[in-house]
């Protein structure tokens, strides 16, 4: 099995409960499993028209897909949670960013891993570091802690606000279980 790191975002809906399906449905597309999510945070939507804020978390799920693989399973949970364009900047459903797989390195014309900008923004570096701090990125030479150190130190302002208290160690509860299994049954993924 591989290690999975992905961000979340999600600023149109039910924010929290977006993130969430999502999570658990690609781990359940991927046979794989839920490690760990990351504290919830509101974060202020920058170089877009004005548009909600987003609810961001990190995750870690144990996987055995392929990259490609993986892509694909990422956007047929985007498309199963409402998702319709990829790329633009209107408000959406659900966003999956692929931000490490191992420690492998992806750079095709359809997917980059690590993923390219994931050291510039706090949005993902906050959430990331409290679920995987010591994490080294393959190809920068850092760790999430100094990533993210040096993001608050280049004095660019993000508004980011932490809405959770901890990071949740994640067990195949009744009620995340029931959450998935209604999402699933109201969209005839069963």
């Amino acid at each position: 099995m591989s290690r999975l790191l992905l961000s979340l975002g999600s600023n149109k809906g039910s924010r929290v409960f977006n993130c969430i399906v999502a999570v658990h449905r690609l781990a359940h597309l991927c046979m794989g499993e839920v490690v760990k999510i990351s504290p919830f945070y509101l974060t202020e939507p920058v170089g877009v028209p004005p548009q909600p804020w987003f609810i961001n978390c990190t995750a870690e799920l144990s996987i055995g897909l392929s990259p490609r693989e993986l892509l694909r399973a990422c956007q047929q949970v985007e498309a199963e949670l409402g998702r319709t364009t990829k790329g633009d900047s209107s408000p959406r459903t659900i966003d999956i960013d692929i931000l490490f797989y191992d420690q492998r390195v992806v750079d095709t014309s359809f997917l980059q891993i690590p993923h390219p900008r994931l050291h510039k923004r706090r949005f993902v570096l906050l959430p990331l570091y409290q679920i995987a701090p010591d994490y080294p990125h393959p190809t920068l030479g850092k760790r999430v802690s100094d990533l993210l150190k040096d993001r608050e130190e280049d004095g660019v302002e993000e508004e980011v606000i932490r809405i959770s208290t901890s990071v949740c160690q994640v067990v195949e509860s009744s009620a995340i279980r029931g959450i998935v299994e209604e999402f699933d049954g109201l969209n005839g993924l069963k």
